[in-house]
């Protein structure tokens, strides 16, 4: 066999445009809070020193990625963040693949492998998800940008 990659995506932890703008907010008044804090010199320099910090740690964010999805030889393989374990789902073992969205919740944590009610989740950012279910009835929800590459590229694994 072949190993030749179907699709391969990944994504980063901060490029989630909910989470950006909630951490931009948070920067914002950190320095509107330092132009209006005019006569108490110390906690005026804290809040331009916190407002910097999120701003830079938002870049670095950025560009961290999360989790890769591979889809390649009947497998997907998810792996994560330096020390987390890699995730190989067997495309054998799938009885349904579905087009859904993620969640909805306007705001969802990034998880990765996060196992809840029989389902196991994988998202950085994004409404769409891929929704394999295996024969024992566990769900793995795959967060992805690129739901209809990744869908058929998964029935493309598959058969």
């Amino acid at each position: 066999m072949s190993q030749e990659k179907h699709f391969v995506e990944r994504q980063y932890l901060g490029r989630d445009k909910s989470w950006i703008s909630v951490r931009m907010t948070l920067a914002l008044f950190c320095f509107i809070v330092y132009y209006l804090n005019v006569d108490h010199l110390p906690s005026r320099q804290l809040f331009f020193i916190v407002g910097s910090c999120i701003i830079l740690v938002s870049i670095i964010m950025m560009y961290l990625v999360h989790y890769k999805t591979d889809v390649y030889n009947g497998n997907v393989v998810l792996s994560g963040l330096w020390s987390t374990r890699l995730v190989k789902i067997d495309l054998a073992s799938i009885t349904k693949i579905e087009k859904k969205p993620y969640s909805t919740y306007v705001f969802n944590n990034p998880v990765y492998n996060l196992h809840k009610n029989g389902k196991i989740r994988f998202y950085s950012g994004g409404k769409d998800a891929v929704w394999l279910t295996d024969k024992d009835g566990l769900i793995y929800i795959i967060g992805t940008h690129r739901q209809e590459e990744l869908y058929n590229a998964i029935l493309k694994s598959k058969s």
